[in-house]
């Protein structure tokens, strides 16, 4: 459990927040700008990205005290904090990114090091290869393969950062039934490792992308988790990471929503009663939308295997991030997306959250599951 003082690490990043929302047109112009952010120093991804101690000289420091962001708590207050400025930056910056946690539970030392010494180089992109065009992300359904001669074989597709990163891991069968899924640390230099980015309507600085994989050569350090037993290593880790990362994805989730009120009310001095009433219900669900997500990664930090709360707290976030997206443009009169551009991208970047970690069909199925084996004693909240 973290025992940083949350609201000291997020004044100590609103000024990162607004300098990123400065930016946040030109990366979602060009995504290739983000590399001129980066230049410029106002994002200090490297001391985010929640690398293990040993591994970076000079890690945040909130008031003088050394912050590691390697809570999903943590996690969550920067997420939401920086995607008050621009998510996509949050989810497309250098580091260990979903690639980090998957590691943490499953590698050992040694995989760990070599994982987190590459990484820490400056400007080092990761890729999480599970999602499949023809399965989703469906762990337990994959087609990907180690094949005879101990190679990759498949197909992977929107995965962010993939055509830029170094290091990831992928997601891929080596045998029938459900115990049959490993997870293999793969470097993209490697023959056979074919990556390309595609065009997307938002979130545009992740770079989501596709690799085919051609007879990947894989080595027996590879494999992650070969010092676990077969049933807490593959599609275990595919779930205890969803389950930390989903309260980070809510949490950019209220970053935007927080993001589109305050633009509504800067570029507007005055509302009806019954807009005001309106946005005040909105700051009213927002505020419990916080209390929740906050609850929820402090149960992920507690049980990452429980994927309730993380379920609850996704669903909760992205209803009201999308409602409030889709709603507060009129208040601006009715060409406000073409006239407030920042708005606009708000509104695209919304349904890339959605497919982060699972859709809300995805998390309701989770959240009644725990209802039903009652795990769910918050889920009223939803």
């Amino acid at each position: 459990m973290t025992t940083v003082d949350l609201g000291a690490l997020r004044d100590h990043l609103r000024p990162v927040a607004a300098a990123l929302r400065e930016r946040a047109l030109a990366v979602d112009t060009d995504p290739g700008a983000l590399h001129a952010l980066l230049d410029s120093g106002v994002l200090p991804y490297r001391q985010l990205g929640g690398f293990p101690p040993g591994y970076l000289d000079d890690p945040l420091r909130v008031r003088g005290v050394p912050v590691l962001v390697r809570t999903c708590v943590e996690r969550a207050v920067v997420a939401e904090t920086l995607a008050w400025g621009d998510a996509s930056v949050v989810v497309g910056a250098p580091g260990p990114s979903m690639s980090g946690v998957v590691v943490d539970d499953l590698a050992d030392d040694e995989q760990r090091d070599r994982f987190y010494r590459h990484v820490a180089q400056p400007r080092t992109w990761t890729f999480f290869g599970l999602t499949e065009p023809d399965r989703g992300s469906d762990a337990a359904a994959l087609e990907t393969a180690v094949v005879a001669g101990g190679v990759l074989r498949g197909h992977k597709k929107y995965v962010g950062n993939v055509a830029r990163a170094s290091l990831g891991v992928v997601f891929a069968r080596h045998r029938p039934g459900p115990l049959g899924v490993g997870v293999y640390l793969v470097d993209t230099a490697r023959p056979g490792f074919d990556a390309a980015p595609l065009v997307t309507t938002g979130m545009r600085a992740v770079q989501l992308g596709e690799v085919r994989l051609r007879d990947v050569p894989l080595r027996p350090e590879d494999t992650l988790g070969r010092h676990l037993s077969p049933s807490r290593r593959g599609l275990l880790g595919a779930v205890r990471t969803f389950n930390r990362l989903r309260p980070v994805v809510a949490a950019l989730a209220v970053g935007v929503t927080q993001a589109a009120l305050d633009y509504v009310r800067t570029e507007r001095s005055s509302f009806t009663a019954d807009e005001r009433g309106l946005l005040e219900t909105f700051d009213d669900r927002l505020h419990a939308a916080r209390a929740l997500v906050l609850q929820a990664a402090r149960g992920a930090d507690a049980d990452p295997a429980d994927g309730t709360l993380p379920a609850a707290a996704k669903a909760t976030a992205l209803d009201l991030a999308d409602e409030v997206t889709r709603t507060v443009p009129a208040l601006l009169g009715p060409g406000a997306r073409w006239e407030h551009p920042y708005l606009d991208k708000l509104v695209r970047d919304v349904p890339g959250l959605e497919m982060m970690e699972g859709t809300r069909t995805v998390q309701r199925l989770t959240l009644a599951q725990g209802w039903l084996q009652g795990r769910a004693r918050h889920a009223e909240l939803v």
